[in-house]
């Protein structure tokens, strides 16, 4: 897209910025800054930056941990006060803001935090209102104290009492945060629907690359300039500015040549993986193909689940039957999952569905309340997980220290490494060596976290909720380490894109049990949105509601449902194996291969029609229920 370029003259500095051509004096300006300069006593964060929101705009803020994203938006929305220059705003303005701070009053409902003192049949009378209550808080007391609630339902009553607000401008800085799938699925939709095309602005800072493409349609990279912070427009979300960033980089030779291939092969896999991704921006497709003719596919399946055979053996960890309850409370029920070698499975389920439980079992921190657990004898099993308590233990060390007890060199990716090498690989800076642990951010100790336990070499690897507190570039460092990593891979995660770019399997926590999904995380999302929607609505006629079920046609019913699922898990598991028979068979024999191969979509095809059964089964349950 083209873009014409500005001169801004203030008092302070001399500025420029870069506009869409096909905004330029079409739209309505809502905000802007001019020549923003900002610093602190050690790092200049901006230096004469201008930048502009009209109506319509939908804006994705991108860059690294640091960089100054959280102070671009504090400025804009008036919560920093730049040390020179100017933000403008139209007559009459209405901003909100959602921070990444708990802004929440603890003594007061759940109920006044978000509908203030309004009657029960105003709010309860406004559509949209209900729409977001339903959307982000329903499982939630509407009369219990904010201050009992966990950090995660703050943070969502935080998120739902803005968006019951009206406002011209929305910031949202991380609102994916604590969000499962459906709830980021959500927010995703309303922010579509909330203003008509060409009204109302949004500059959302996150993380999540799917809901960066669903919603926004503008792109600013900020990143390091020569004297402080800079703000680079691209049109269209993450799959169109990965397009323009690679574009960029090769025309302008840029010397982050690690960070340009890593951007390439993020580029070939949502253009070979998810070609629907890049169907909004409107580029030359052709010479985005050329960018990508050299990049070999992100991963050779194959080769990689013969080195994890190799390494594992035929048994990882195998959950027969497995049922575990808390309390008295059933978690999971009758789990039935033979987790095979080199499988790499992405694990997804609302909040409280019972995932750390599963994970728990994996690692042998649960123990179930009956049936059994097998583990192979070669099993060298480590997590990732969100308390970080390895690193409690070193917190007080130097980051050159920790490195300095591990081996010298390892072999990544088919190369020799040292630990520093690959730290650098996860985006440290040699600099940062000299730190102490505790003195880390968030996601530098993610990144340290991440090195130790590869480094540990294991051969089953889990990872639970691995994006917490990791920029973009970390992203899709970390998947490019993963891409290569030759072993069997169990992810927990809320970030759709990562599942999709780093798993080839998701399974679901749903009603307790543990499902395969063979339409990926659509299919989870349509049947967790059967499973919310109630009954057909009574009237004096319901053709579609058949005659009442006797209690024995619903045991017949209930029990048929449960051997499906049994049916089910263990059609997953015959796929599993069929795939590492597939994977162990000579490829010079290609009889063999095309046997195999056609056996396997046999299989596909019966695990498809048993999954359509079972939500014909479930959808007669609920209406008779």
């Amino acid at each position: 897209m083209a873009y014409r370029r500005y001169v801004t003259e203030s008092s302070d500095a001399r500025s420029q910025v870069l506009c869409p051509l096909s905004k330029v004096g079409a739209v309505a300006h809502l905000l802007g800054a001019e020549a923003l300069h900002l610093q602190y006593p050690t790092q200049v964060v901006f230096d004469a930056v201008t930048v502009g929101v009209n109506e319509g705009d939908r804006i994705g803020i991108v860059g690294r941990n640091g960089d100054g994203k959280s102070s671009l938006v504090g400025m804009l929305t008036g919560r920093i006060r730049p040390h020179s220059g100017r933000v403008t705003r139209r007559g009459g303005l209405r901003v909100g803001a959602l921070e990444q701070a708990d802004t929440l009053d603890p003594a007061v409902t759940v109920g006044t935090a978000l509908v203030g003192d309004r009657p029960d049949h105003e709010w309860a009378g406004d559509a949209r209102v209900r729409d977001i209550v339903a959307g982000l808080v329903a499982d939630l007391n509407w009369n219990g104290p904010v201050g009992a609630l966990s950090g995660g339902q703050r943070r969502r009553v935080q998120l739902a009492a803005l968006l019951i607000g009206e406002w011209d401008v929305i910031a949202l800085d991380e609102p994916t945060n604590h969000l499962d799938i459906e709830g980021i699925t959500w927010l995703a939709g309303h922010l579509n629907q909330r203003w008509s095309r060409n009204s109302g602005g949004l500059l959302l800072i996150t993380h999540d690359r799917w809901f960066l493409d669903e919603v926004a349609t503008t792109t600013w990279e900020v990143h390091e300039g020569p004297r402080g912070g800079v703000v680079e427009p691209f049109d269209g979300g993450y799959a169109a500015y990965v397009l323009q960033r690679v574009e960029r980089d090769r025309i302008a030779a840029a010397a982050e040549a690690k960070r340009q291939n890593l951007m390439r092969k993020e580029l070939a896999w949502l253009r070979r993986g998810a070609p629907a991704r890049t169907s909004k921006p409107k580029f030359r497709i052709d010479a985005a193909n050329q960018l990508i003719a050299d990049v070999p596919p992100m991963r050779d399946t194959v080769e990689l689940t013969k080195v994890a055979t190799t390494r594992l053996g035929k048994d990882v960890i195998d959950l027969l039957d497995v049922s575990v309850s808390f309390g008295g409370a059933p978690v999971l029920r009758d789990v039935e999952w033979r987790i095979a070698p080199g499988e790499r499975t992405g694990i997804v389920g609302a909040n409280g569905a019972g995932k750390s439980t599963l994970l728990g079992l994996i690692a042998g921190t649960v123990s179930p309340d009956s049936g059994r657990i097998k583990r192979g004898k070669t099993v060298r099993l480590a997590m990732l997980d969100q308390q970080s308590g390895r690193l409690a233990e070193i917190a007080d060390d130097l980051v050159r220290d920790v490195v300095g007890r591990l081996q010298t060199s390892y072999l990544v990716d088919g190369k020799e490494l040292s630990p520093v090498q690959l730290l650098e690989r996860l985006g440290f800076r040699r600099d940062q060596l000299s730190a102490r642990v505790r003195q880390l951010s968030g996601g530098q100790r993610r990144r340290l976290q991440l090195m130790l336990t590869l480094l540990d070499e294991p051969n089953v690897l889990v990872l639970d909720e691995p994006t917490n507190d990791v920029d973009i570039d970390m992203l899709s460092a970390t998947e490019d380490l993963l891409d290569s990593w030759p072993g069997t891979l169990i992810v927990v995660s809320h970030d759709r894109y990562l599942l999709e770019r780093v798993t080839d399997q998701q399974y679901a926590i749903l009603g307790g049990h543990l499902r395969h999904l063979p339409g990926g995380i659509d299919e989870y999302l349509r049947i967790a949105a059967r499973q919310r929607s109630p009954a057909a609505p009574t009237s004096k006629r319901s053709p579609d509601r058949g005659p009442a079920m006797s209690g024995a046609e619903l045991r017949a019913l209930q029990k048929e449902i449960s051997a499906l699922e049994r049916a089910l898990a263990k059609l997953a598991q015959r796929i599993n194996a069929k795939h590492v028979e597939l994977a162990e068979h000579d490829q010079s024999d290609h009889l063999g291969v095309t046997r195999l191969s056609g056996e396997l979509r046999e299989l596909d095809a019966e695990l498809a029609a048993s999954e359509e059964r079972w939500l014909e089964l479930s959808a007669d349950l609920e209406s008779h229920g």
